[in-house]
């Protein structure tokens, strides 16, 4: 930036001019620095004070999500809610999804899938669910994000964990049921709500920590363009049931995947907003059938095939998880990929009969 610089006094100008001439007589005076002659006897030559440029305050920098990578409201993050969210047909369109940061699909029992949403950017999330009951893995997942876990009922296995290792977990049909509500427009079990509000109000009612340390997810330059992969401009994904088939189909204005389910438009029932996806993970697992009811135990440790779905292309890599961390993708380099900010989605499908056969896309039609 350009500094103005002060103009002469006249008095001061008279006799450095004055000065000028005794010294070289008639010859013409070249410019000057830009000094000036302070007044006293024996006159000085000064340097002008330069004048400071006005202050300007500097923008604090934005507090970033290291869930999504975008930018949230002032003041620090919340521990985050890990919400198990009924995904029976009878409970669809479901509230509160298009404003999780992260959401993952996994087998249940039966067939069905659960959802796992875990919230913390958004604070006004004013109605989440329905709400559904807990397994020892959906608990893992929700835990590794610091989350405090919210549901109704759970399988044994899940209440012996629960009791023997103190979570901080808030149950419907437990100690936290002030903090829930049932709709009267559905019919139990698919009728059970709660939102970000009243969770934080009971969890912190209950003892909880407010404030976590949450792992973070590594993102990338939200401009940067891909030049890796496939091009996959639309993909499908199947569980176990014909009635859980969900696709994504990439928008490239939004540079967004938006799900469908059994072939019709995702939509979120509290706006009516798509519920969409920067990035798909779609990961392999081990599961095996624990009793006559079904229930499932599915590995979230050990790793295996996955395919990550990003600004219209797919790329092939692994999943991993460390101990104490979240599941994250790892490319074959071996390098762990940088998501792009924004909504990240998880779905664990089966390796039996093969983790490909519940997965294809469709490559983008080629550019004339």
């Amino acid at each position: 930036m350009t500094m103005n610089r002060s103009s002469f006094r006249p008095l001061y100008a008279l006799i450095l001019t004055a000065a000028m001439l005794s010294a070289c007589g008639q010859e013409q005076a070249t410019p000057a620095p830009v000094r000036v002659v302070a007044p006293t006897a024996q006159p000085q030559l000064t340097e002008v004070p330069q004048p400071s440029p006005s202050p300007t305050a500097t923008p604090a920098p934005a507090l970033v999500s290291g869930l999504t990578g975008l930018p949230v409201a002032e003041g620090t993050l919340p521990r985050p809610l890990a919400v198990m969210i009924n995904n029976a047909p009878a409970a669809r369109p479901q509230s509160g999804i298009s404003e999780a940061d992260i959401l993952y699909e996994v087998l249940a029992e039966g067939g069905i899938t659960r959802l796992i949403g875990i919230f913390q950017s958004h604070e006004g999330v004013v109605k989440i669910g329905p709400i559904r009951s807990i397994r020892p893995y959906l608990l893992d997942i929700g835990e590794s994000y610091g989350g405090v876990t919210v549901h109704a009922g759970g399988s044994p296995d899940a209440y012996a964990i629960l009791q023997r290792e103190k979570k901080a977990d808030m149950d419907e049909i437990g100690r936290a049921g002030a903090y829930f509500w049932r709709d009267k427009e559905r019919k139990a079990p698919h009728n059970l709500y709660s939102n970000a509000a009243k969770l934080r109000e009971g969890a912190a009612k209950l003892g909880y920590a407010g404030s976590v340390k949450v792992p973070a997810l590594l993102f990338n330059d939200p401009d940067y363009i891909p030049v890796e992969g496939n091009p996959a401009l639309e993909l499908s994904v199947s569980f176990l049931l014909k009635s859980y088939t969900v696709g994504y189909k990439y928008n490239a204005e939004q540079r967004t995947y938006a799900r469908w389910v059994n072939g019709k438009p995702y939509l979120d029932l509290n706006n009516d907003r798509p519920v969409e996806a920067a990035n798909i993970i779609v990961m392999g697992s081990d599961h095996k059938v624990l009793d006559d009811v079904g229930r499932l135990k599915v590995d979230t440790e050990l790793g295996g095939e996955a395919l990550l779905f990003q600004r219209g292309v797919s790329v092939s890599g692994k999943w991993s998880r460390s101990p104490g961390d979240i599941i994250r993708f790892v490319k074959e380099d071996g390098k762990e990929a940088l998501m792009y900010p924004g909504v990240t989605h998880i779905l664990i499908v089966p390796n039996s009969p093969s983790f490909s056969s519940h997965v294809e896309y469709v490559p983008a039609p080629v550019s004339n």
